[in-house]
C-alpha cells in the first residue's frame, strides 16, 4: 500500500463525490468568503475615517464628553465582529454539521 491510498479511500471518494458535501462546500466556502469580505470592509472603512477625517473621530461623543468617537466606534466594530463570530459557530453547529452527519451516514450505510 502507498502511503497515499488508505483503506478509507472509497469511502473518502463517495463523499467528495457525493453532491450534498459539494453543496456543503460550497456552502461554506460562499459563507466565510462573504463574512471575511465584510470584516475586512469594516476595518477598512475604519482605517479610511483615520486617513481622511481624524478629526471627526477626535470630537466628544457629546457636549462635555471626555470621550472621543473613535472609542465607542472602535468598540463596536470589535463587539460586532465578536456577534459575527458568534453567528457563524451557531449556524455552522445547527446547520452546516447536521448536513455532514447526513453525508456520513449515507456513506457509512
Amino acid at each position: 500500500m502507498t502511503p497515499h491510498h488508505s483503506p478509507h479511500s472509497p469511502v473518502h471518494e463517495r463523499i467528495i463525490a457525493n453532491p450534498k458535501f459539494q453543496r456543503l462546500a460550497r456552502q461554506r466556502a460562499i459563507l466565510a468568503w462573504s463574512l471575511s469580505a465584510l470584516v475586512l470592509a469594516i476595518y477598512y472603512l475604519f482605517i479610511v475615517l483615520v486617513a481622511f477625517v481624524p478629526g471627526w473621530l477626535h470630537l466628544p461623543l457629546y457636549e462635555g464628553s471626555h470621550l472621543s468617537r473613535g472609542i465607542p466606534l472602535g468598540a463596536a466594530i470589535i463587539i460586532f465582529c465578536w456577534l459575527l463570530t458568534a453567528w457563524y459557530v451557531r449556524h455552522a453547529n445547527t446547520r452546516f454539521d447536521a448536513l455532514s452527519a447526513e453525508i456520513l451516514e449515507e456513506n457509512h450505510a
